[in-house]
């Protein structure tokens, strides 16, 4: 077991992450050698409810928080991790002792990740490519990093936008059918919501509660899947084209929109001006 371990080393990649600010460092032993109910615990509801629990956000964040204290209990001493371009090319590396390293790779990522932005948007397209376009499990993701960013990248009552096939459906995982049931399962977004708070849920369908919060706020449109029915069944739109989508949110928004294109949502982590910056 991790735990009994002499010399417990991590290694991984720094990267925005939707629940942990930043990916590495503690993460990679706190979730990847977690049991069930610790990862049950830190991606419930309470989590992910909380406002600190946002991409690029380290400080007040309690799944970070969370995931550090276990992993200072389990023992980790040593990380090893990286920063890569979007080629999985490496662009810095730190070794040492876990909290240093990872706030040194944290604020080199921010420059690398992060791009501000003056406002929110009427409409964001934003684009996941394959392989995560082969799935809404995973296409979803896209409106979901958007969303959760530190400020949502689009206006209360718009659109995201996200081309993917999703020819796999909603996916063919255990996780993923657990999402694909409570999505269309729930009669509206309001009853998942309700549900996920007063009883939880299984590791998996963590992926409805989120996507739950993103549709109670704003609409979201899958633009090109093969499986228009089981978008439209996680309550989502389906269109064929993006001419299509952006005319649904022109009649909805009017003719004259606020569009933001974010080509690589899961790589870039849109970041609203303060408003005295602005």
């Amino acid at each position: 077991a991790t735990v009994e371990a002499d010399l417990l080393i991590a290694t991984g990649l720094v990267e925005p992450h939707q629940y942990a600010g930043y990916s590495g460092g503690r993460k990679t032993v706190a979730v990847g050698a977690a049991g069930e109910p610790l990862i049950a615990h830190t991606h419930g509801p309470a989590f992910v409810d909380h406002p600190g629990t946002r991409l690029g956000r380290i400080e007040g964040n309690p799944f970070h928080e969370a995931i550090t204290e276990a992993a200072r209990r389990a023992g980790l001493r040593f990380i090893l991790n990286v920063v890569l371009d979007d080629e999985k090319r490496i662009l810095k590396v730190a070794a040492g002792e876990p909290e240093a390293a990872f706030q040194e790779l944290v604020a080199f990522a921010r420059t690398v990740y992060e791009v501000e932005i003056p406002h929110q948007y009427d409409v964001v397209v934003g684009g996941v490519g394959y392989p995560k376009d082969t799935n809404l499990y995973q296409a979803s993701r896209a409106a979901s990093y958007l969303f959760f960013a530190p400020t949502p990248v689009v206006r209360p009552g718009g659109f995201l936008i996200v081309p993917a096939r999703c020819e796999e459906g909603a996916g063919e995982g255990v996780g993923e059918q657990r999402f694909f049931a409570a999505m269309r399962d729930a009669p509206s977004v309001q009853a998942i919501l309700d549900d996920a708070r007063a009883h939880g849920y299984p590791p998996g369908q963590q992926r409805a509660f989120v996507m739950a919060k993103v549709l109670e706020q704003a609409r979201v449109v899958i633009v090109g899947s093969e499986c228009p029915e089981v978008v439209e069944a996680c309550k989502m739109i389906p269109a064929a084209t993006m001419e299509e989508a952006l005319a649904l949110a022109a009649r909805e928004l009017g003719p004259e929109l606020d569009v933001l294109i974010v080509p690589h949502a899961l790589l870039t982590l849109p970041v609203v001006k303060a408003p005295d910056e602005r």
